[in-house]
């Protein structure tokens, strides 16, 4: 078994379309609102790669236009396994911007549904984050961290746990002051807060642990002492 998919998000941002393109189409855009640390090598033909963890994704550009579209996917896996992302950037009178991303592809096997919800949860995540960063750090580019705290078992006790370390009585929403921040993405498998200098971002992990993947804007950041600091973190608020 397997299923074929289609996700579309849509957002109206106070970006200009050189803003979004930058953040879309670029390794440093890319690294301060999806996920690891990203490559582009641009034009029609280029190659879009990732790395998240021990994940090295590598994504053949289909579509170059700058300011207005991108297309890159990989090739289709012996089992059919497949994705594709699809960016338009349309501009609008008084330097905003409309974006739209279509993300599609192939899921096998029997377990299709179990990832087609993990990718529908963060994939929102993702979107959100990007509309976040055009919206309130573009020009700035941020540090990638990637955190992993220990196994979790119980996971609506995971987000109020969650919830509780960051000054709330239950699990984040949207729109919720908390004390690093602000709630501006909730789902049932990730939380997406905004700082000043950051966005932080708790995800669960498939069939693992909760995870962090956040963007670090502060000035001189390490990658390697904000990744253990936010491993201690989460082990405190997990363990």
């Amino acid at each position: 078994m397997g299923r074929e998919f289609e996700l579309t998000d849509v957002a109206e941002v106070d970006a200009t379309p050189e803003q979004v393109w930058d953040a879309i189409a670029t390794g440093p855009g890319i690294d301060s609102w999806f996920m690891g640390r990203n490559e582009v090598e641009g034009g029609t033909g280029g190659v879009v790669r990732g790395a998240f963890g021990g994940y090295r994704p590598e994504y053949r550009i289909r579509e170059w236009e700058p300011l207005e579209k991108l297309v890159y996917g990989s090739d289709p896996a012996p089992d059919g396994r497949k994705i594709a992302y699809e960016f338009l950037v349309e501009g609008r009178a008084g330097g905003s911007s409309v974006i739209r991303c279509v993300t599609s592809g192939f899921l096998p096997g029997d377990d299709w549904e179990d990832e087609f919800e993990a990718m529908t949860a963060g994939g929102a995540l993702f979107f959100r984050t990007l509309v976040e960063y055009v919206t309130h750090f573009a020009g700035r580019t941020a540090v990638p961290v990637t955190a992993f705290g220990p196994p979790v078992g119980d996971w609506a006790e995971a987000w109020t746990r969650l919830g509780r370390a960051l000054g709330l009585s239950a699990r984040p929403a949207v729109g919720d002051r908390v004390s690093l921040g602000v709630v501006y993405a909730a789902n049932d498998q990730t939380v997406g807060i905004r700082t000043p200098d950051a966005m932080l971002r708790f995800m669960k992990g498939f069939h693992g642990p909760m995870v962090a993947a956040h963007h670090v804007f502060t000035p001189g950041a390490d990658a390697e002492v904000e990744e253990k600091t936010w491993s201690e973190w989460l082990s405190r608020v997990f363990g």
